[in-house]
């Protein structure tokens, strides 16, 4: 479910891959289940390609990596958290047009 830019996060990866990352990190938080989800997968797939270099992205499955999904309190998906330095420094909910996720880039990266 994910493009070529975007990562497969796991509770096995998260440390290596988002805590330990020297750029920026957007995790998309979702499940197979979700429809909203589904629709956001375009998004997350094209801020990839957009951001490639500057930012990773990845998704983490929450049905399959609960340990990491519990740790941040995920209580609804589509969520994304954006992580600089291994923490937390935005957060989204629900479904979200790419402009919001480019505004809060913004902020975060520049550019």
């Amino acid at each position: 479910m994910a493009g070529d830019h975007v990562l497969e996060l796991t509770n096995a990866n998260w440390s290596t891959e988002v805590e330990q990352s020297d750029i920026p990190v957007l995790v998309d938080f979702w499940a197979p289940w979700c429809g909203p989800c589904r629709r956001l997968a375009p998004t997350i797939d094209s801020l990839a390609t957009k951001y490639h270099g500057k930012l990773k992205v990845g998704k983490l499955n929450t049905d399959e990596s609960a340990d990491v999904a519990g740790k941040f309190r995920i209580s609804g998906i589509p969520a994304v958290i954006i992580f600089k330095g291994g923490v937390e420094v935005n957060r989204m909910v629900g479904l979200q047009p790419e402009a919001a996720f480019d505004k809060a880039l913004q902020n975060i990266i520049g550019s």
